[in-house]
């Protein structure tokens, strides 16, 4: 019953925490919006005292289940650990092993190093919801899009608008490459180990292993039942059992129940404490043994093993999202001006200091709260958010106006965003916050470099912060060309994105370390 109870809430919990990931219609915000709110990373981060406050007191009674029920990796360990195929089928999975302390706090420690001084591309590499997030967000949001855009091309035959179609684009080619190497490695540490890379490696699962081992409801043996069978030891994914010795290391537990189902004879119990038995009378006792041993003697000692899964079925399953969403980023579009003429894509200017979305305060505070889960950067509607390259800053969004502009009525980012790193601010308040400023580029302005008339930079503005003023003041027959009032402008990027100028816009926003109010 435990198992079952485990795998269920677990199926419930990954799949709509998934579905968060993957829907770009804001659909799943107020129906799984919860679940990435009691995640533990970004509760720390939040300072959300009544959850971290909450996982500390459900891992004091009950255990390590937060890694086996609530967090995504955990549950996609469990996944890749099944698709590991068995030559044989008597022989188990897993096997004992000591805890590996030499790597578990050292790697402990240079997180909690990492979180402090703000080097927010370590601790997004081994935060477990952060990582869970650019899977799901590289390997099956271009799924979920085609699937829609399947839909949409349907209900557009019918003269149907119940789905509109949404662009797949690679938004950042090296967090794509630490997705598929960080599924790699978590597919081999599962394949070989089960839960090596939680009981070993994440961070989290080592600040919870501290309460684990005091839980008050945990895995205990009865030894007067144990046949030594060691298939409680063959089918803990944690290998913390050792049935030779008939302990369990509950700094590594996480309450699975694989071992209470495997074990035919009632010897593994998830229970709390019980109290000592007395002592037996010495003259009863030759008896009881007798008894017990031609008992012993009688009973066969079969051994159950789980069924092993295919090397078809784990490939298909993984070669069909790494090879989909490969496919699906290598399709290339050719935009088309009326059908007449080729339109070509704007390139990101280099800006000197790099945008972040308003309500983040500053850099410096984005980039010690932040952990690069990547969910604002899949729900930002007008594909604004893009994970940044820079090496302190990997995997963490910054701005870019190539394909959008950040509107001043869209809170999405600021509403999804788990630690605080983008505090909450209302729509109203958004229009007033100067996140940076436009800067005009002369030798790419379509004034200059073909004499028309433009003054589209200024008509777009939504805060009017551009006037058109004549490009030699003294002649008021020359050409007008944008002024930007830097006091008034917030750095939406709506001169940027819709400048005709290409491939580089003739105006760009230029970030602000801090934001200030205008």
């Amino acid at each position: 019953m435990l198992r079952k109870i485990r795998i269920t809430l677990a199926t419930i919990c990954v799949l709509l925490i998934t579905w968060r990931f993957v829907d770009f219609t804001g659909t799943a915000q107020p129906i799984a919006g919860w679940l990435t709110d009691i995640q533990f990373m970004p509760a720390v981060l939040a300072l959300n005292a009544w959850v971290v406050v909450g996982l500390v007191l459900l891992t004091l009674i009950l255990g390590r289940i937060y890694c086996s029920i609530i967090c995504p990796l955990g549950i996609l360990q469990d996944l890749l650990a099944r698709l590991r195929p068995r030559k044989n089928k008597k022989v188990g999975r897993y096997s004992y092993s000591p805890e590996m302390r030499w790597l578990r706090y050292p790697v402990l420690v240079l997180f909690i190093v990492a979180l402090v001084a703000g080097v927010g591309s370590f601790v997004a590499l081994l935060e477990p919801y952060s990582a869970f997030g650019r899977m799901a967000t590289n390997f099956l949001e271009p799924l979920y899009a085609w699937g829609n855009n399947v839909l949409a091309s349907i209900a557009e035959h019918y003269d149907s608008y119940a789905f509109y179609h949404e662009e797949v684009w690679m938004r950042s080619l090296p967090t794509f490459l630490i997705a598929v190497g960080s599924l790699l490695i978590l597919a081999v540490l599962a394949w070989v180990g089960g839960r090596t890379y939680c009981n070993t490696i994440c961070p989290v699962g080592t600040l919870l292993s501290f309460f684990s081992r005091f839980s008050f409801l945990k895995i205990r043996f009865d030894e007067e039942k144990c046949r030594h069978c060691s298939a409680c030891t063959k089918s803990c994914k944690a290998s913390c059992i050792d049935f030779e010795s008939h302990k369990v290391d509950y700094s590594r537990c996480v309450v699975c129940g694989d071992c209470i189902e495997s074990c035919k004879f009632g010897a593994l119990k998830y229970s709390r404490p019980t109290p000592k038995r007395p002592t037996p009378d010495p003259s009863r006792e030759g008896g009881e043994k007798a008894g017990a041993q031609l008992s012993s003697d009688s009973e066969a000692l079969p051994l159950t093993g789980e069924r092993g899964e295919g090397l078809s079925r784990r490939s298909f399953l993984i070669g069909a999202a790494l090879a989909g969403t490969t496919a699906a980023f290598a399709q290339v579009k050719t935009k088309m001006d009326g059908g007449l003429a080729e339109i070509e894509d704007k390139v990101a200017p280099e800006r000197k200091t790099p945008l972040t979305p308003p309500g983040s305060l500053s850099a410096r505070h984005f980039q010690q709260y932040c952990t690069g889960c990547q969910l604002c950067v899949a729900q930002c509607p007008n594909q604004v958010l893009r994970p940044s390259t820079g090496l302190l800053t990997l995997m963490q969004p910054t701005m870019s106006y190539e394909r959008g502009y950040c509107r001043p009525e869209c809170t999405r980012c600021i509403d999804v965003c788990p630690t605080d790193a983008i505090r909450p601010i209302k729509a109203e308040e958004k229009s007033s916050i100067q996140i940076g400023h436009a800067v005009w580029v002369k030798k790419n302005c379509v004034v200059i470099t073909d004499g028309v008339e433009c003054g589209h930079c200024a008509r777009m503005c939504p805060v009017g912060a551009i006037t058109m003023v004549n490009l030699d003041p003294e002649d008021e027959l020359s050409p007008k060309v944008p002024a930007v009032n830097e006091s008034r402008c917030i750095g939406c990027g709506a001169c940027e994105n819709l400048c005709p100028a290409r491939p580089f816009s003739a105006i760009y926003v230029e970030g602000h370390e801090v934001h200030k109010f205008v």
